[in-house]
């Protein structure tokens, strides 16, 4: 995938990159921040944090490293919460630091700008090794493709592929299958997505589907719940 990708605002005032080529933006129009909250933090972390206090660490895996926003909002989570993350993502088209380097994720919230010095570790972390990045915080990405990645058992899934109309490969049932054989009881997958195909092969995996009000500028989002091994 390659083609120029230059830098936007969005109507939150936070960044977010759009792929030329494509024709495609790596978060919503109407505000990557909001976005990340809304589905990532909110209907996810919190959600499955919810339903199962004190389990820890949380096993992540997310689709698509892309800027590293959803990374890093995760990080200033698990050292404000002081719960430990074992977090695992991929990329097989990672940014060059030009880009990443003028994000402005670190000024957005100043209520948490005292973590500036993470997001730039984030991407500066070696490709497919795994160690510590903060107190709280383990982490691992793998410069490769979903069909080849090797991934490992996970709690909470942020599937955060482009649009099934741009990457349609990453939202098969085959993809899909594979990503939800690796979570555990109880493992929770939330996505920006609300298309209807997602929902029904999500079911017919042996998730419990959920439609939710999506965040601003979506009317819809879906989250998916492993029902536990009885």
């Amino acid at each position: 995938m390659s083609g120029k990708i230059k830098i936007i605002t969005t109507e939150d005032g936070s960044h977010s990159l759009y792929h030329e080529e494509l024709q495609e933006t790596y978060h919503s129009f109407h505000g990557a921040y909001r976005e990340s909250i809304h589905v990532f933090m909110i209907y996810g972390l919190d959600s499955w944090l919810a339903r199962n206090p004190r389990k820890y660490p949380i096993r992540i895996f997310e689709v698509g490293f892309g800027t590293g926003l959803n990374v890093w909002l995760t990080l200033v989570w698990a050292e404000q919460n002081q719960i430990p993350v074992l977090y695992h993502t991929i990329e097989p088209h990672p940014i060059e630091k030009e880009i990443y380097s003028q994000l402005n994720y670190i000024e957005h919230d100043h209520g948490i700008w005292h973590f500036h010095k993470y997001f730039e570790a984030l991407h500066t972390a070696p490709w497919n090794e795994g160690g510590p990045v903060s107190e709280y915080f383990n982490f691992k990405k793998d410069k490769v493709t979903l069909q080849d990645a090797q991934l490992y058992p996970c709690d909470v899934v942020f599937f955060d592929a482009f649009a099934p109309s741009k990457q349609p490969e990453l939202w098969e049932k085959e993809s899909l299958e594979k990503v939800i054989e690796t979570m555990r009881p109880g493992g929770l997958f939330t996505t920006y997505c609300a298309m209807g195909q997602l929902k029904r092969d999500l079911k017919d995996l042996g998730l419990e589907v959920e439609t939710l009000p999506g965040p601003p500028g979506k009317k819809e989002m879906t989250r998916a719940w492993k029902i536990n091994a009885q």
